[in-house]
């Protein structure tokens, strides 16, 4: 036999690994964005409640996936060549994509990049085969016919699967968004008082229901669960579910008056995430490890066929015993469950998809993650026109007691006192998780196919919106973000198919060089994901660090810090520019590029969040605040003077417009001591705060604003004489103009921190 197979089996499994860490990384927002949102529970608890509840699951799990076996393609009718062959495009595409989307912080469904990765590939080698002649197939009752695409490609399936995205999508953001508005109404923000009254009966609903989720999403798939045992439990749905209610009632209203700090929606959002984990590891875990296990089954099968027969080959043994049931060893579901939950503790792409979820369902305004769209803004400006015509037909006291329930005053107020507030309550919180859990439970009981991954994001959104957590503010932005989700969703199906059929086609005309070729791209790509991840990550925690726990006593610190390194970073850029000018250094100058935008970024950043840091301070910090904010914006326009040289000096080059001239280099360089000197007179004036001196900075400045003007008249002398192109005199000018714009934003920075020092 040859050998190329084991290693292919080995291959899978180690992509397989690989596979749970990205698949985990992607799907964590299912099951921890309600409780990590509202702050149930420290971290550690929470994730050792979903570590739980992942393990739990993936005993839970019913082994081979029955689609990365027979769900999309008939194996029956595919040689042990060609289903490895897709096996191995599939776990390629899946790993590659994925880790792209976790980079990017989006969550995708897992299950439907595996269904089209399948179909791709599979489509692929159904191509080849019906292009090299193979017109035959043998059927169930022995007879044969001419083999179509058909015959090869299960295309109900893959229609139900988009049909599927489509329903969850509009469903889940409806039924959520209409939960969620009684629910709202009847407690409010205030709902304290209440739940002493109701809250017993509320949670007994929201645990039965989950328990019910826990049982057919769950239980019902464990390996050693019998058939008897399973009929009764589908057979016996409602008798399982009155008597969860009445025990979690009584039980409930027993603690609340036993217990006064007893919190019901603290256990109803701990017991959700211990149940969207176990369903998350129980259905989503095949996705991941189905295909490897689907392909280990088969070089089993192919193995004893070929021990028993020698003149079998892999191109002639059609593999028919996929097409029918197999059970997975508990010790590799363990495993997996194992590797999944290392994966939540240490992957720092978990934290980054749960924050996109969390930051599109956050009840207060603050810096938005995505921009806004047309559809966006035309929607909104719809949905306002809407609310007003309605409020005419509605009576004065129906219309303040909705707004009394969605008075947000009682929220904020508990916001406002916590250094790091929840991004919306536990009320919310609770409804998150029980529509989920009877939406993929009902969708479940009637063997719809859907997406955990999709249900729990727009039960999410759909809770948000009905909250008044998309007001004025931040709608438009709220909204383009969902679409942006959304559009990712159906990206990835898209992508998945394309990437898998390419693959798919190399690895069929390439062979086992090929299959390298591959492996070490795969690996090429995931190794420059988590670069540039991680230098975005950097730079994303330096903004994070220069903004947190800014208060009265040590906020005169944080903004000279802020201005230091601005100002160090200015010398360092315009030394680097001009360099890349004088080499002609085109990859220097786009270094530099991506340097200002950094800073551009930061600064940015600093003066997007400064309602945060006034928010912190005491209230007769009325002039700090206005002076922090001076120093804030002096430091955005700095930054932002290099955008128009470092852009403009990159294109030119890039265009391979002539070098500039030696007299031009010279004076450049002349101007980047000046400026040099100039930055580092300011930041020692600066860091010992010892602005006496300002006149000796303004006098500099002017020396070489005088410098400046020189060469700017000398440039003009040259354009005239036709010494230089006019190109080279934009570029030229234009760098000497913006140097001029620097220099006077620092001056200006300079008074506005002396400012802030003195009435500090």
């Amino acid at each position: 036999m040859d050998n190329i197979y084991l290693i292919i089996v080995g291959v899978l499994f180690a992509l397989a690994i690989s596979d749970l860490i990205v698949g985990v990384s992607n799907d964590a927002v299912n099951f921890l964005n309600s409780a990590l949102g509202a702050k149930a529970g420290s971290f550690k608890v929470i994730m050792l409640i979903a570590a739980l509840g992942v393990l739990f699951g993936s005993v839970f799990s019913d082994g081979m996936m029955e689609v990365a076996r027979k769900g999309i393609f008939h194996p029956e009718h595919f040689y042990f060549s060609e289903i490895m062959t897709i096996f191995l495009a599939v776990m390629i595409t899946d790993i590659i994509l994925l880790d792209t989307f976790n980079s990017l912080g989006l969550p995708t469904s897992t299950t439907v990049s595996i269904v089209f990765e399948l179909l791709g590939a599979a489509v692929a080698v159904s191509i080849l085969k019906l292009v090299d002649g193979e017109q035959l197939i043998t059927l169930e009752n022995g007879s044969q016919k001419v083999a179509t695409m058909i015959d090869y490609i299960n295309t109900e399936k893959a229609l139900t699967i988009i049909g599927g995205i489509l329903l969850s999508v509009v469903i889940a953001f409806t039924v959520g968004a209409i939960v969620q508005w009684i629910t709202r109404l009847l407690f409010t923000f205030n709902y304290k008082s209440k739940l002493k009254y109701f809250g017993a009966i509320w949670g007994g609903f929201a645990i039965s229901t989950i328990t019910y989720f826990i049982v057919i999403k769950g239980a019902k798939h464990a390996t050693f669960m019998t058939p008897d045992i399973k009929h009764f439990m589908m057979d016996s749905w409602f008798m399982i579910i009155l008597g969860s209610f009445l025990f979690w009632t009584v039980l409930l209203q027993i603690l609340t008056l036993v217990f006064k700090k007893f919190d019901i929606l603290q256990l109803i959002a701990m017991v959700g995430t211990f149940a969207l984990a176990i369903a998350f590891s129980g259905n989503d875990l095949v996705n991941f490890i189905g295909v490897p296990l689907a392909g280990f089954e088969g070089f089993k099968v192919f193995n004893e066929a070929q021990l028993a027969d020698p003149s079998i080959t892999a191109d002639t043994f059609l593999m028919t015993a996929l097409a029918g049931k197999t059970k997975t060893d508990m010790y590799l579901l363990v495993i997996a469950g194992l590797v999944m939950v290392a994966t939540l503790y240490l992957s720092r792409k978990a934290k980054n998809v749960v924050k996109t979820s969390l930051d599109l369902a956050r009840q207060s305004e603050g810096d938005e993650r995505f921009g806004s769209s047309l559809f966006a803004r035309n929607l909104v400006r719809g949905a306002l026109k809407t609310g007003e015509t309605i409020n005419l037909f509605l009576p004065t006291r129906l219309r303040n007691y909705i707004n009394n329930g969605f008075d947000q005053a009682p929220f904020k107020a508990k916001q406002a006192q916590d250094p790091e507030p929840p991004a919306f309550d536990m009320l919310r919180a609770s409804v998150n998780l029980v529509v989920a859990s009877i939406l993929i439970s009902f969708a479940t009981s009637l063997k719809l196919p859907l997406s955990t991954t999709y249900v729990t994001f727009m039960v999410a959104m759909g809770t948000s919106l009905a909250d008044r957590a998309w007001g004025r503010e931040s709608a438009v932005y709220r909204i383009t973000g969902v679409l942006s989700v959304i559009g990712g969703w159906f990206f990835t199906a898209f992508s998945a198919f394309t990437v898998a059929f390419i693959i798919a086609n190399i690895i069929s005309w390439g062979g086992t060089l090929a299959i390298g070729g591959l492996i070490l791209l795969a690996l090429f790509l995931i190794y420059k994901s988590h670069a540039v991840y991680k230098k975005n990550t950097d730079n994303q925690e330096i903004i994070e660090q220069a903004t947190s726990e800014i208060k009265d006593e040590n906020i005169l610190e944080k903004c000279t810090n802020n201005v230091h390194d601005t100002l160090y970073s200015v010398s360092d850029i315009y030394k680097h520019l001009v360099e890349g000018i004088e080499q002609s250094d085109r990859k220097k100058l786009k270094l530099v590029k991506k340097e200002v935008e950094v800073l551009n970024h930061q600064a940015k950043t600093l003066k997007d969040n400064v309602y945060k840091v006034l928010k912190q301070l005491r209230k007769e910090s009325i002039s700090e605040s206005h002076h922090y904010a001076q120093v804030l914006d002096y430091l955005r326009e700095t930054a932002h003077a290099f955008t128009y040289m470092a852009k403009p000096a990159f294109e030119y080059f890039e265009n391979n417009h002539s070098p500039l001239i030696d007299i031009q280099i010279t004076e450049l360089k002349n101007v980047s001591n000046a400026v040099e000197n100039f930055n580092t007179f300011v930041l020692n004036v600066i860091d010992h705060s010892n602005f006496s001196q300002m006149e000796e900075i303004l006098s500099k400045q002017e020396e070489l604003l005088h410098q400046i003007e020189i060469y700017r008249k000398t440039q003009m002398k040259r354009l005239k004489h036709e010494e230089v192109g006019a190109k080279n005199s934009m570029l030229f000018l234009g760098i000497l103009h913006e140097t001029k714009n620097l220099l006077l934003h620092i001056v200006n920075l300079t008074k506005a921190q002396r400012d802030f020092v003195q009435n500090a």
